[in-house]
């Protein structure tokens, strides 16, 4: 990571718990509701597994295509709200700061549900729908996670484990949100302070959310191996 990344990311680190100040409604529960969204539908994107079988037609029953297809699809819907959401200065990181978390935790969910969907797993299952939070939070993050014991296991194994367990939904949402508003502040921090070009922090916006959403997805896909032959 260059030194500019690690100033965002401590910048990111250092300003995430005055985002509730910012936004008092940027609570972990937004986690939570932007996976059901992404799974159901919102606006005008239709449930993940009715877009992921979509892909998968358009790819003639290719699955791995299909996948390859979600997380491109993904990346480009990330790019596109990273670019809108960080136009603005630090005047309106107030609306902004919010809306972009808000909109990148449904677009790489909805990614990786669609992925899930095409290996052949139950997007209804709470089991799943935890390994979709924890491939949220990167593989790196992941192991560092498992080795601290904060977690017990990757997202594949969460999504085939005997049982569910209640106390993890918590400690997922809590960790993907604070990822998340750390990515979003400190990328927002360094691309607003000193600068009078707004578009130049679009353009960045854009690049990172883009980035980071191709990262996770070919994380997802790597680790979300198929469950069933179809």
């Amino acid at each position: 990571m260059s030194l500019s990344g690690k100033a965002a990311g401590q910048a990111g680190k250092q300003l995430a718990p005055k985002i509730a100040e910012l936004a008092p409604g940027m609570t972990t529960s937004f986690v939570r509701e932007a996976l059901h969204r992404a799974i159901v539908g919102v606006g005008p994107l239709p449930p993940a597994a009715k877009a992921a079988e979509a892909q998968l037609r358009e790819q003639k029953g290719n699955r791995n295509k299909a996948v390859r297809e979600v997380i491109e699809n993904h990346v480009r819907y990330a790019g596109g709200q990273g670019f809108l959401t960080n136009l603005g200065g630090v005047v309106t990181m107030a609306v902004a700061v919010p809306a972009n978390v808000t909109g990148l935790a449904v677009i790489q969910c909805r990614m990786i549900a669609g992925i899930a969907h095409l290996r052949g797993y139950d997007l209804d299952d709470p089991r799943v729908r935890n390994a979709i939070l924890t491939c949220m939070l990167g593989e790196e993050a992941i192991n560092q996670m498992i080795r601290k014991k904060k977690l017990p296991a990757p997202p594949m194994a969460l999504a085939t484990a005997p049982m569910h367990d209640p106390d993890l939904d918590r400690v997922l949402s809590a960790e993907v949100a604070s990822e998340l508003i750390t990515k979003v502040a400190g990328k927002r921090l360094a691309t607003t302070i000193g600068r009078r070009v707004p578009v130049v922090g679009g353009l960045v916006g854009l690049g990172a959310d883009a980035y980071a959403t191709w990262q996770i997805g070919r994380y997802a896909d790597r680790e979300l191996l198929p469950r069933t032959a179809r």
